[in-house]
């Protein structure tokens, strides 16, 4: 990364009426990524230009993997294999218990073998499209390029994808896209997958180069000389602190969609890893960037947890409607004949039609109960003005059409699981009554800024898949998170951080040195003060508070007044958690209540730096919907004159203003132009 200090980019207030949130800062480019050449030579070319370790000496050098998913499997058991000492942490019992496991729908890749003419450069099209033009074409390109090689590894390794009656591995399609290039494993993708990056996982912890720490939660990263060279962790189960150093680190903890408290990520999912890096200099880019997912069952109560995602490739098949008139609502929908119903993506989007990207099914869902003609029990909400309304919050998804004509024994040869999933937890049959779905908070596209070589602004700390920002822009389109986080494991981190460690091996710090105890005493001291408020409030009700907040003005629909007002109600709150939570236990022992507390509290943080970012930027791109920027038809207007480039927050301290630091992206290998899906 390298700044641009020139007159007119150096630090200076924010625009008029946005000084009070934060500061602008210097210009920031990647540089790691050879723009002049052609783009389909940029990776073969960092490639080879980057530095080398001998085998020899990668046994001397030590990397850290925080997390166990796809992105972080894969990684430590490459850097394993690679001859790298490994030390790999994870939060739960096991490492098949990251939410990697819970992806249902694919895995997408450019193979073309249905010979409709996809290729990789229309793999990068769909993806730089579907991320409304706010992704970094050069990542992007190279997500798709070696997309291929992941199934091929894949397959290697045992994953059963589906295959064709005559044994060719099958694809379906996903929202954003008018090929099928998702391989799939029925409705348990992101399981199998996990599986086979285990094993390999597995062969690296027999073979003593990867040493696996469960149940460690990381609390805090320890920075020598402005590098990383380590993390602390907190032990779930005894409540030890303890310190781990390194040459290099590489977060793969996963997204912060738990800061809506309602999401369809496992409770556990949290921002803890990436914020504290984030404390300690590593930029945050695109927080306000998160995706609603169309495709999830609706909320039914107050007393809920989490959501359950219906996955995508439901819409290959599922036709999703509403009835035309608001008084059929109540209806028993087979009660409701075809020419009462509005297959309203189909109407709109007639190229697309119930394959359209997310954002775009998520926000035209909404539209249809806005107007009056969503399904389901009617709830009361309360609008930003204090008024009071009964509406429902639901739209169909009917698979009657399919099962004409594929049969029963045909649609759950395709869904069958997912099917048994939804009428376990509704009591409804979608064999026999369409499914009944809503959006929610799904994946997040924002993360730590990384450069090409996915190493952050603080130089030694790498950072993999949904933890980065890198390759999704302001929308994923369906299928690419599993991509994204298999090809930074398997394919990218071991070509790039390689050329860090050639030129920074310092060797592991002192247990005693003065950046390992400041990082430990710190963890100490936070876990403390949660324990030592002492209130009457519990952690569980300012998460749900702060979520309801999140998701009032800075979820499907955004406003410069909203998201002011979020921020206020979100510091005043955050003040509050601070006097009046209750943390009940002690730190040496199994702790969940205080696990929790300490999520929350860099949750607050999060929440109001994401609502910062979201009022910073005026237009509206992908999941980011300002309702001040809208086109007459009510898509997402951008303004590529002023916010064509990505936003880098630097934390300068608690109380003191955020710094916004933009790094331009330049579009060369594609047309930059408004999405239409019509």
């Amino acid at each position: 990364m390298t700044e641009n200090t020139s007159p007119t980019s150096t630090r200076g207030l924010a625009p008029s009426g946005d000084d009070q949130y934060y500061e602008i800062g210097a210009e920031i480019h990647d540089t790691k990524a050879n723009t002049d050449l052609p783009i389909d030579k940029i990776w073969s070319d960092r490639k080879f230009n980057a530095k080398l370790v001998n085998p020899a000496n990668r046994r001397k050098r030590t990397i850290i993997v925080v997390g166990t998913g796809l992105a972080g499997g894969a990684a430590a058991a490459s850097l394993g294999e690679a001859g790298y000492k490994v030390l790999n942490f994870c939060y739960q019992d096991s490492a098949r218990r990251a939410h990697s496991i819970a992806a249902q729908g694919g895995i997408n890749a450019a193979k073309n073998y249905k010979n409709d003419n996809d290729s990789v450069y229309r793999l990068f099209y769909d993806t730089v499209k579907g991320g409304d033009y706010r992704a970094r074409e050069t990542n992007v390109y190279r997500l798709a390029e070696v997309s291929a090689n992941i199934i091929d590894q894949c397959v290697a390794q045992g994953v059963p994808f589906a295959r064709e009656y005559g044994g060719l591995l099958d694809n379906r399609s996903f929202g954003g896209v008018q090929v099928e290039r998702t391989f799939y494993a029925r409705g348990q993708t992101g399981q199998q997958l996990l599986i086979g990056a285990y094993q390999a996982l597995s062969r690296q912890v027999a073979a003593a180069r990867v040493e696996l720490h469960t149940r460690h939660e990381m609390v805090e990263i320890i920075v020598k000389d402005g590098h990383a060279r380590g993390i602390v962790t907190r032990d779930m189960i005894t409540g030890e602190i303890e310190s781990w150093t390194a040459d290099a680190v590489v977060l793969a903890t996963g997204g912060y969609g738990n800061v809506f408290f309602l999401s369809t990520n496992a409770m556990g999912c949290n921002a803890t890893a990436i914020w504290r890096a984030h404390r300690k200099g590593a930029y945050f880019a695109n927080p306000c960037y998160t995706q609603i997912h169309p495709t999830c069952i609706p909320v039914h109560g107050d007393n809920q947890s989490k959501l359950t995602l219906m996955s995508e490739s439901l819409r290959n098949d599922g036709r999703i409607w509403v009835p035309k008139k608001a008084e059929d609502c109540a209806k028993d929908p087979r009660q409701i004949p075809e020419e009462d119903r509005d297959y309203y993506l189909e109407r709109i989007y007639p190229s697309f039609g119930n394959l359209v990207p997310r954002d775009i099914a998520s926000r035209q869902a909404k539209n249809m109960c806005d107007e009056g003609r969503g399904v389901g029990p009617e709830v009361k909400e309360i609008g930003p003005d204090g008024s009071e309304r009964l509406v429902r919050r639901g739209v169909y998804l009917d698979f009657s059409e399919a099962i004409s004509r594929l049969g029963k024994d045909g649609v759950s040869a395709k869904y069958g699981n997912l099917f048994d999933m939804y009428k376990q937890i509704t009591a409804d049959d979608p064999y026999e009554v369409p499914m009944r779905i809503y959006p929610a908070v799904h994946y997040t596209m924002g993360g730590l800024w990384v450069d090409y070589d996915l190493q952050s602004s603080v130089p030694g700390l790498f950072v993999a898949g949904e933890a980065n920002f890198s390759d999704h822009g302001a929308n994923r389109l369906g299928a690419s998170a599993l991509m994204q986080g298999l090809a930074d494991g398997y394919f990218v981190l071991p070509n790039t951080v390689n050329s860090y460690l050639a030129d920074n091996h310092p060797g592991r710090l002192a247990d005693d040195d003065p950046a390992v105890l400041e990082a430990v005493e710190s963890a100490k001291e936070r876990i403390q003060k949660l324990l030592a408020v002492d209130g009457n409030r519990s952690v569980d009700s300012f998460h749900k508070e702060l979520g309801h907040i999140m998701w009032e003005y800075c979820g499907m629909a955004r406003s410069d007044e909203g998201l002011k007002t979020a921020i206020g109600k979100i510091r005043a709150l955050r003040k509050e958690f601070w006097e009046n939570v209750k943390v009940t236990g002690v730190n040496e022992d199994l702790n969940q209540t205080l696990e929790r507390a300490g999520r929350v509290a860099d949750f607050f943080e999060l929440g109001e730096l994401m609502c910062v970012d979201a009022l910073h930027r005026r237009e509206s791109c992908g999941g980011h919907f300002r309702v001040e920027h809208q086109t007459p038809e009510g898509e997402a207007l951008r303004h590529d004159d002023k916010y064509l480039y990505v936003g880098a927050w630097e934390f300068k301290g608690e109380g003191v203003k955020p710094v916004l630091h933009k790094e331009p992206l330049v579009y060369k290998a594609i047309e930059l132009k408004q999405r239409s899906y019509k």
